[in-house]
């Protein structure tokens, strides 16, 4: 187990990003009270809201890069399609060499591709076809895929790790709710930044929003990511 290190994070209090500028820019309160929109059924008019950015110095290691698919299910699409035109057109060849006719569906073909012009509907579709299919190849070549797999920290270069961005909200869900007067807590790990809402039966807003800011910080420290993440957490109390 490698040694835990917290998670230093720099406060963005504006909930909402300035117009043309970037969340986490400019001055502001520690923390911001503004009244429901009419849009969002079953809260109260009162909410604590914050939004932290992570500090450059957080989550400092060997580099880990993002865990790249194996791509079984298109490789052996792909290999199953040309296998099988190869192992039709051989067929096709060695019966022709054992002095047979030429398959039906060759001269067919060859008729197809000698007498349709360019312009024409079936050879613009199957282009278009074609293009889309090398698109979708490539795409698959050049991206690693596994979006659900969150890096951890490598501390030696023989070992890699991760953890799911599921598993890492359960964790996250589950010291939240650690926190005195939370009631319900939903939390979303994205690959850059985790949001948190939550609902408060009592306590003071602000407090509450301000434990599940240091239970949330060492809870994404304990995770060991490779990345720190930046935190969303807003805190709303429901009616009645």
């Amino acid at each position: 187990m490698s040694e835990e290190r917290p998670l230093s994070l720099a406060k963005d209090p504006d909930p909402e990003p300035e117009p043309g500028g970037h969340p986490g820019a400019g001055p502001g309160p520690e923390t911001a009270d503004r009244p429901d929109t009419p849009d969002t059924p079953g809260m109260a008019v009162s909410s604590s809201a914050a939004r932290y950015e992570p500090d450059a110095a957080a989550g400092r290691g060997r580099p880990a890069g993002r865990f790249w698919s194996v791509r079984r299910a298109p490789a052996a699409l792909v290999a199953l399609v040309l296998l099988l035109c190869a192992a039709v057109l051989l067929y096709d060849i060695a019966s022709v060499r054992a002095e047979r006719p030429v398959g039906a569906w060759r001269r067919r073909l060859a008729e197809e591709l000698s007498t349709r012009t360019l312009d024409d509907p079936w050879v613009i579709t199957g282009a278009v076809l074609a293009v889309l299919a090398g698109a979708w190849l490539i795409t698959l070549a050049l991206t690693p895929g596994l979006r659900g797999l969150l890096p951890m920290r490598r501390e030696s270069p023989l070992l890699r790790a991760g953890i799911e961005r599921r598993a890492a909200g359960v964790v996250l869900h589950d010291r939240a709710l650690q926190v005195p007067g939370v009631r319900t807590v939903r939390v979303r790990v994205g690959r850059r930044r985790i949001r948190v809402w939550a609902q408060a039966h009592f306590r003071d807003l602000h407090e509450v929003r301000a434990d599940l800011d240091a239970v949330l910080e060492t809870g994404i420290a304990g995770l060991g990511l490779a990345g720190a993440p930046a935190l969303t957490v807003q805190v709303r109390r429901p009616k009645g």
